[in-house]
């Protein structure tokens, strides 16, 4: 064993110096994301099991299921059904798929999958829960889903927090 000072290059009291800049995080972690009407929403990152960016022909359609499928998903050996969430959540824009890329956000709960197409990821950001209220002016077809909303600072644009939970666990599935 080395007891070198050479290799001590700073004082251990002291936080190194690329954490210096950083601050704790206050709240919890989130993933943030778009859908085609230009909503904003949010997913607490604990339910995501992983994000995507795929090209639209990897999805398959199936016939006769519900509308708001778009079809099925390999994912890893998997198959995950997958919806545009906007049209979900009673958006009348269906999510643009004539483009190269599509971004997945894959949730789960208790071994259930399901692939939640979005218009644009907009990365993890940390919220404050404290700040979140209930939401006043959502739709009749959103509300169920909703946890609540947080209010951008400066703007009126709404961050709508999903639940995860109660997305999967939807009738809407059913139709």
């Amino acid at each position: 064993m080395s007891t070198n000072q050479e290799f001590l290059t700073t004082n251990p009291s002291e936080p190194l110096p690329e954490l210096q800049g950083l601050q704790n995080p206050e709240g919890d972690l989130y993933l943030r994301f778009f859908v085609e009407s230009g909503q904003e929403f949010a997913l607490p990152a604990m339910g995501i099991r992983e994000v995507l960016s795929l090209d639209p022909e990897q999805i398959t359609l199936v016939p006769n299921v519900s509308p708001l499928l778009m079809g099925i998903l390999n994912l890893r050996g998997q198959v995950i059904w997958v919806t545009d969430i906007g049209q979900f959540l009673g958006d009348a824009q269906p999510l643009n798929t004539d483009r190269s890329e599509i971004s997945i956000v894959a949730i789960e709960t208790q071994e259930v999958t399901v692939g939640l197409a979005v218009e644009r990821v907009m990365g993890m950001d940390w919220l404050d829960t404290e700040q979140l209220t209930l939401s006043t002016n959502a739709p009749d077809s959103m509300a169920p889903f909703l946890k609540g909303e947080w209010m951008m600072d400066g703007t009126h644009q709404s961050l709508r927090l999903l639940d995860p939970t109660a997305i999967l666990r939807s009738a809407r599935w059913a139709t």
